[in-house]
């Protein structure tokens, strides 16, 4: 916790430790009913029923209090100890920021070493919770700091080879008003809301998917322009039928957990977007069984029912994807930092760059740099803790609905 005081008004603070039981935090604040303190702070957590509670008491008598609280421990079978002190907080940070850490499993050197890392920049953890427990372990900081933006972007990069390092996963992002409300939230589609590349499954049928894949890989990795790779992956596609298009939409596989996400984020209001290198004809389809308002994607140019190796338009690519953003942004009536991006190939760069959080998700290693967090882990409802999602809430809203996870 913070030092120093922002007043000197005499507090009490009470700590409350044990077995947790109905019925304990009311026996606390009946005892200390007698009393004429007034409450100042409050905060209780409880892990593996084993209970702490913390009561910050104002214009006490200290004599008065502990008084008070002299019988709590026998009657309700906890520890109470009492501090007296002053002042209520310690000085204000002017930034407050949500570092979530993401482990499968997460072990407690990733942890020293994550905040150790925040310490030795001379921000603060303010507070801890778990945020996940499956299909990762996730847990969120609160941190405040008095660093200017570029401190900021010196701790996100600095936290980032230190989560490597260890093989974890950490995202940094704003707090504040900032993280609530309504968004938009756009995300590529092959290799991160389904598990293919639409193009090979495609090239497969015109027995040519090994050629293809090593173009794609190259692509991806930022190694080739986009566009020319494209066209040049499309054009092996000539004189195939477009019946294959039944065949691959039937082969189409959801990354694990996105359903999860995208049944989520419907929930609370969210609006998703699906922008693809990829072509309209799965993605349209995909999008309209998701419920997903809207899809950009290239399309391919059909001829007396079969591929002519061209594509209709201009390709989209990386900066057609960041212009994407934006329109829905703007016809959504939401600004910028009100957006979230989640990718995995170089063609995502712009949009992950230009969204108020660009999320890399089991992204090549440029991509992975540039982003401001980096989900490496199997599952796309991993994403929710980093925009301030319990997976218990997720839990209790599907059973409440009756919904099995994933489904």
């Amino acid at each position: 916790m913070s030092t120093g005081a922002s007043d000197t008004r005499p507090t009490v603070l009470v700590t409350v430790t044990g077995q947790d039981r109905p019925g304990v935090t009311s026996a606390l604040f009946t005892a200390l009913a007698g009393t004429d303190a007034d409450v100042l702070d409050v905060e209780q957590v409880v892990v593996r029923d084993h209970l702490t509670l913390a009561v910050l008491l104002g214009e006490p008598a200290a004599g008065d209090v502990q008084a008070a609280l002299a019988g709590l421990g026998d009657v309700a079978g906890v520890t109470v100890t009492c501090s007296p002190g002053l002042g209520v907080d310690g000085p204000r940070r002017p930034r407050r920021l949500h570092v979530t850490l993401l482990g499968a499993p997460l072990l407690p050197a990733a942890v020293a070493r994550i905040t150790a890392v925040v310490a030795e920049r001379g921000a603060n953890v303010d507070r801890i919770r778990r945020m996940s427990r499956t299909p990762v372990t996730s847990i969120e900081l609160d941190v405040s700091t008095t660093g200017t933006a570029a401190d900021l972007l010196d701790l996100r990069r600095t936290l980032a080879t230190a989560a490597g390092e260890h093989g974890v996963d950490v995202a940094v992002s704003p707090g504040g008003l900032a993280r609530m409300g309504r968004r938009l939230v756009v995300m590529d589609v092959d290799s991160t809301l389904i598990r293919q590349e639409v193009i090979e499954l495609l090239a497969a049928h015109a027995g040519r998917g090994a050629e293809v894949a090593a173009v794609t890989e190259r692509a991806m990795r930022g190694e080739l322009d986009f566009a020319a790779s494209l066209r040049e992956r499309v054009a092996c596609l000539e004189g195939l039928s477009v019946d294959v298009l039944t065949d691959v939409r039937a082969a189409v596989e959801l990354t694990a957990g996105a359903r999860t996400l995208v049944r989520t984020l419907h929930r609370l209001g969210f609006t998703l977007a699906l922008v693809s290198g990829g072509f309209l004809e799965v993605v349209g389809p995909l999008a309209a069984d998701l419920g997903i308002a809207h899809a950009r994607a290239n399309r391919l140019q059909v001829v007396h029912g079969r591929f002519t190796g061209r594509l209709l338009g201009p390709v989209v690519d990386r900066a057609a994807k960041a212009r994407a953003l934006r329109e829905f942004a703007a016809a959504e009536d939401l600004p910028l930092h009100r957006t979230v991006a989640i990718g995995d190939g170089a063609n995502d760069l712009d949009m992950i760059d230009a969204a108020g959080l660009g999320i890399a998700f089991n992204a090549k290693p440029l991509v992975r740099a540039q982003a401001d967090a980096a989900v490496n882990v199997p599952y796309l409802d991993a994403v929710l803790p980093l925009l301030g999602i319990t997976r218990e809430d997720v839990e209790d809203a599907d059973a409440a609905e009756g919904v099995l996870a994933d489904s």
